[in-house]
This record gives structure tokens, C-alpha cells and sequence, in this order.
């Protein structure tokens, strides 16, 4: 594929051609860092495929700066771009933790937050988070998690920031 300039291959995205789409998003993969403004701004777009694409690649490339953005895509009306900004965030690892413990704070109403955070902390509930995290699972589990869990989450985010673990 020829180098073409981030903001024709984010267009691209918005194709009728499943393999040209899917050029694009390996394209503005393997630009990392470079392509994920415009991959944030794509995943606002309002065709759910273009979002599912600006998602998808968000999570190859795994690039710390779309924490926040991966997070506001939890609440996509689209499952399939929730699925994957989850996915996002678990490759992105221990650093979304608190910026996801903190979304949780923020809107404990969503439904759909509350379901992709569970997606993420389910896979990075292991070894010495188990402290941290079960809270959290706990509550999200349970009867009332919009009450729940804040408390749950801010608990987890003071003993995740004692232990310095978000590193």
C-alpha cells in the first residue's frame, strides 16, 4: 500500500469494501502513534463500522494516550465497539486501571461503562491486584452496583496508588 496521508486512510474506514477498510486500519496501525488523534476523532463518527475500525486499531496499537477516549467508547450504543475498546484497555494494561476505576466514580450509572470495566478488571484480577480488585468485582456484581461501586472503586484506587502498582 502506497503511504498515504493519516486522514485518507482514517477515510478509508467509512468504505463499502471490507478488505479496503481493512487495509486502511492496518495502515494506521502501523503508523502507531501518529495515526491515534485521528483514530479518537473516528471513533465520534456516526457509522458504528468506523467506529468498530478507529477502536480496533486504538487496540493494536496500544498507545497510552487513548485511555480516555477507549473509555468514553465503553458507553458506544454499538456492542461490538464496547467489545473492543475493552480490549483496548486491557492491552493497554495496568496503566488503565485508575483512569477506568475513576470513570466508574464519575458515572456509576452506566450500564454499559459498568459491563466493559467488569470486561477489563476481570482479565487484570490476578496476583497481588487481588486486593484492589475484588472489591470492585464484587460490587459490580452485585445487587446495586451504581451505589456500590464508586465506594468499591475509590477504595481500590487509594491502595493502588500506595502500592504504586499502575505502572
Amino acid at each position: 500500500m502506497s503511504r498515504q496521508s493519516i486522514e485518507s486512510l482514517v477515510a478509508e474506514l467509512d468504505c463499502d469494501e471490507m478488505i479496503r477498510c481493512q487495509n486502511a486500519r492496518r495502515a494506521l496501525v502501523s503508523r502507531k502513534n501518529e495515526a491515534v488523534p485521528a483514530l479518537v476523532v473516528a471513533l465520534q463518527n456516526k457509522k458504528p463500522w468506523v467506529r468498530w475500525e478507529a477502536a480496533k486499531a486504538l487496540a493494536q496499537i496500544g498507545d497510552p494516550s487513548a485511555t480516555a477516549p477507549l473509555i468514553d467508547a465503553l458507553g458506544d450504543k454499538a456492542f461490538d465497539v464496547r467489545w473492543l475498546a475493552a480490549e483496548g484497555l486491557i492491552h493497554l494494561g495496568r496503566k488503565a486501571v485508575s483512569p477506568l476505576l475513576k470513570a466508574l466514580i464519575g458515572n456509576p450509572g452506566s450500564v454499559w461503562l459498568r459491563e466493559g470495566a467488569h470486561h477489563v478488571l476481570h482479565d487484570m484480577y490476578r496476583g497481588n491486584w487481588d486486593t484492589a480488585l475484588k472489591p470492585v468485582m464484587k460490587a459490580l456484581e452485585g445487587a446495586h452496583p451504581s451505589v456500590e461501586v464508586p465506594l468499591a472503586a475509590s477504595k481500590a484506587i487509594g491502595i493502588i496508588e500506595t502500592k504504586g502498582e499502575t505502572r
